[in-house]
């Protein structure tokens, strides 16, 4: 199924050194001055509407979303579709209901957002070391996809040598994209990437509609067969079963998506780059639309991959797919040693290699953001650190990130880590998008209720994903041997998205001992800053 030639390598090479050298450079070139805080972390709030917007949606699709989920679609079809869907809704949820308040609330990171009527080194600790469970993990799985994929599209021997060196020169990369530009420098990354992204994946699509004369229809049937799963490709089950409990743990992954994606820390850090409340209701605008776009647009390849070249072929490249819209560019492109076979690869090939460079970048530079901004600037030094010493902080901490995200994932480059990102997500759904909505819209909300809200509900997702199936007890979990799994699903949030809005609501029920003096004081914080706060006045 393989038609590489070294026609098609020398070209893969020559594309992703031209894309490297234009990024870096523009980054660079972007880079903020080192003593200038605002222009770090926001990029001086220069980015017009339509700019933030694809920047935004160029943080949010990850390539988690480009490959698992044309993967999920590839070889589980309904509920891959369910998945996509879920993806565009979770940012819409963020445009209507968080955008515009977070904006006002916020400057550089979460913490800022929690501290705003809680100040104190608990809740920028607490905000800190949330960010950093929600975000490593992502990392670790971006990093340790980009070893197996890199050899995939290079052609390399699938050895752990080849697939380390990969991992370290992309791990490389997202430090010195994330620590010399800031935000404006990942901020053009991103939009060079969402351009290429939809550009390539608007020709793939068009070009498997034609294979079916521009038939909808036909394709969906073509996908059946190929799939060798029939009409059941059609209906939900195929990813995670049809039991009762299985049906459960298909909308406890739908309701996780939907509140998780949109509210984890380097998506909801691109709202403070606005230049005001109408520049973020417009950039959120244009952020809705390109990821809308783009997820119809995954529905297609994803259907078009099962058709054209069937889950077998697929399943034996990877058990989970994620090099389904690779092979497909392959099979599109007509003969194996044609112009046109090796330049569609070639550039389906580059969209990949850019979005992960893309996404691992964004992920640092918030890890390092929040390490700098609110464990060392205001936690440690209580608010009082130098502009250049923070940016410094903020530049080393990328590198620590980075180091340690090359770390392990070299360590896990054998597992299955898909677990992560569903980790990820569902602390985002448990702990993030309670603390934000109950900060943004509860005025009874005590710093107990916030920091238990955080620590509860990080804690529940992880307690809940160590002993889920997904981590032992099936021949597809991370230890297959293994038989620890208490919990009978792959998602937690049915039972953690509950856990952290309930903690946070006792927490803040129970605050006896601070009821009377941090409680009226938390309570005219807020009084003070709800009209601008959901009147949405600059």
């Amino acid at each position: 199924m393989n038609h590489f030639n070294p026609g098609t390598q020398a070209t893969v090479l020559i594309l992703f050194t031209t894309l490297v050298t234009v990024t870096l450079l523009m980054c660079i070139m972007a880079g903020p001055e080192r003593d200038d805080l605002t222009n770090f972390y926001t990029g001086y709030l220069s980015l017009t509407p339509l700019k933030n917007g694809l920047a935004i949606a160029g943080d949010y699709i990850s390539a988690a979303t480009v490959l698992s989920t044309t993967g999920i679609i590839a070889l589980a079809g309904y509920d891959g579709y369910v998945l996509a869907v879920s993806t565009a809704l979770s940012l819409v949820l963020l445009m209507f209901l968080l955008a515009e308040p977070l904006r006002n609330a916020g400057r550089f990171t979460m913490g800022d957002v929690l501290a705003r009527n809680m100040p104190g080194r608990a809740v920028r600790i607490a905000a800190c070391l949330v960010t950093l469970s929600a975000t490593l993990p992502f990392l670790v799985v971006q990093l340790s996809g980009a070893g197996s994929l890199l050899t995939f599209i290079l052609n390399i021997p699938h050895v752990a040598g080849a697939r380390t060196a990969c991992i370290v020169i992309v791990g490389s990369l997202m430090i010195i994209y994330a620590a010399l530009g800031g935000m404006r420098g990942t901020a053009l990354i991103q939009m060079i990437k969402i351009v290429l992204l939809l550009g390539t994946s608007v020709v793939v699509a068009a070009l498997v509609l034609n294979r079916f004369d521009w038939s909808p229809g036909d394709v969906l049937s073509a996908a059946q067969h190929g799939s060798g799963a029939g009409p059941a490709f059609l209906r939900q089950g195929l990813q995670l079963g049809t039991s009762a409990v299985d049906r459960l743990d298909f909308v406890s992954l739908q309701i996780t998506v939907v509140l998780g994606v949109a509210c984890l820390p380097h998506i909801t850090m691109r709202l403070y780059s606005a230049q005001d409340v109408p520049a973020v209701r417009r950039s959120m605008s244009w952020a809705v639309g390109t990821v809308t776009a783009f997820c119809l647009l995954v529905i297609i390849i994803g259907t078009g991959a099962a058709a054209l070249v069937g889950s077998r072929y697929i399943t034996a490249a990877d058990p989970q797919g994620r090099t389904s819209v690779l092979m497909l560019s392959q099979v599109l492109g007509g003969a194996p040693a044609s112009a046109g076979a090796t330049i569609l690869y070639a550039a389906v090939a580059g969209m990949v290699f850019i979005t992960l460079l893309s996404s691992v970048a964004g992920m640092t530079l918030a890890a390092a953001s929040s390490l700098a901004h609110d464990l060392f600037a205001h936690a440690v030094l209580r608010g009082r650190a130098e502009p250049r010493t923070e940016m410094t902080v903020a530049a080393w901490t990328s590198v620590a990130v980075g180091t340690v995200a090359i770390a392990l994932s070299t360590l896990v480059q054998n597992w299955d880590v898909g677990v992560l990102t569903t980790l990820a997500i569902c602390i985002g759904a448990s702990a993030v998008a309670p603390s934000l909505t109950y900060s943004l819209f509860w005025r009874g909300f005590t710093r107990t209720g916030l920091l238990a809200t955080l620590y509860g509900g990080t804690a529940c997702a992880l307690l809940l994903m160590v002993f889920s199936k997904a981590v032992s007890g099936t021949p597809s979990a991370v230890f297959p041997n293994a038989d620890f799994d208490l919990f009978p699903m792959q998602s937690t949030g049915l039972v953690s998205i509950p856990f952290g809005y309930l903690a946070g609501w006792l927490g803040s029920r129970l605050d006896h001992r601070r009821r009377a003096a941090d409680s009226h004081e938390n309570r005219r914080l807020y009084d003070e800053s709800e009209a601008r706060l959901l009147a949405a006045a600059e």
